[in-house]
């Protein structure tokens, strides 16, 4: 991991009082709402209705979707790279896991939505999040299409006035959804969870769990 991105991840998973795109009110439901289940640490959603699919342009240009990714533990998170905390951190625990993982990283992919593709332009999109890792992907559709998607994974997004027209930010839900290897919605991975609790999910979820 590049010192950069470790010196976020220790100092933010450190931090106690959080700001910015943190102030965040997700809505996943009451099958969401008790914790874990089926022996995950994170919040067991298999066999909700939502969150099924997610079908983007990535930074390229090119169509995407999840069907692609089978065989994989697949890891969506929507954020924006103006971000100044949750973001970061996120990617940074997930660049964490693969390399934790060991040769089963290879087998984790993470998949980044921008919630702010006015903004966030693709050519930064793609610096950004291959700075974590080069094999993190990251999708940028149009207004309407990152707002079919999120709504789709029930997902909270709002801009919140800046000091500046372009100085925004962007509240939104602060978690990320796990797949397992045959493209199912397993897991809702809240933001904070320690590092060594969503790795054993992911293992768990590699293994046939």
């Amino acid at each position: 991991m590049k010192r950069r991105h470790l010196l976020v991840l220790t100092t933010l998973l450190g931090a106690t009082t959080l700001t910015g795109c943190d102030r965040v009110r997700g809505w996943l439901g009451q099958d969401a709402a008790g914790g874990a289940a089926g022996g995950f640490n994170a919040v067991d959603i298999t066999g909700v209705d939502y969150a099924q699919g997610l079908a983007l342009p990535d930074v390229d240009g090119k169509p995407r979707s999840l069907a692609e990714f089978k065989g994989k533990v697949v890891v969506v998170f929507f954020g924006y790279v103006h971000c100044p905390d949750v973001c970061p951190t996120t990617l940074a625990e997930l660049a964490e896991i693969k390399r934790q993982l060991g040769t089963d990283g290879q087998r984790l992919q993470a998949v980044f939505v921008t919630l702010d593709p006015e903004r966030d332009t693709a050519p930064m999109l793609k610096a950004y999040v291959q700075g974590f890792d080069p094999a993190f992907v990251a999708l940028r559709g149009t207004p309407q299409q990152v707002a079919d998607a999120a709504k789709s994974f029930k997902v909270f997004y709002q801009k919140v006035k800046g000091s500046t027209p372009d100085g925004y930010l962007v509240d939104h839900t602060a978690g990320s959804y796990v797949f397992d290897p045959q493209g199912r919605v397993r897991l809702f991975a809240r933001y904070g969870m320690p590092v060594a609790d969503l790795t054993a999910d992911i293992r768990k979820l590699l293994a046939g769990g």
